[in-house]
């Protein structure tokens, strides 16, 4: 038996479970493209589809509060925050999307535990800059991590 102030609960990252690689402004990240053509070779599923929490989170966070979690440990995908990682300015979107999760995490007392970063650099800053050989990518981490710390702050602690 658990002692008491065991906490339960489950962990994805946003590329394995989110799908919707490029609706709502998102692009690609580094992990939604590596690997791809050999797992649709093989038949498996990509980041194209993944497990659509995209369009089914409500029904993926009543299963966690089903099974008694109480915490999710998640990642944000920064592709789905800044496109290309270059943007001066966040996707809408996407922030929206994340604030459903979280709202919805709230709803059954499910405390959200987010990783910034999941091997999901936005593929553009890998392409133009060989992502973290350069610079210039940390800047664009450091005001992608600005605008998820600015965002989410009321609603996520961990």
């Amino acid at each position: 038996m658990f002692r008491e102030d065991f906490v339960w609960g489950v962990a994805s990252s946003a590329y394995q479970v989110e799908g919707a690689a490029y609706e709502d402004g998102k692009k690609a990240s580094q992990q939604d493209v590596i690997n791809k053509e050999n797992y649709e070779k093989r038949g498996f599923a990509t980041a194209d589809i993944a497990s659509d929490q995209y369009h089914h989170y409500k029904e993926d966070i009543a299963l966690f509060a089903e099974m008694g979690f109480k915490c999710y440990r998640m990642s944000i995908a920064w592709s789905r925050i800044y496109p290309t990682g270059q943007e001066m300015t966040p996707n809408e979107e996407g922030l929206t999307f994340y604030d459903a999760v979280f709202d919805e995490c709230r709803k059954y007392g499910i405390e959200p535990i987010v990783t910034l970063s999941h091997y999901e650099t936005p593929l553009a800053l890998a392409t133009a800059w060989n992502a973290w050989a350069d610079r210039r990518t940390i800047d664009c981490f450091e005001r992608y991590v600005h605008t998820v710390f600015e965002r989410y702050k009321d609603k996520v602690k961990y």
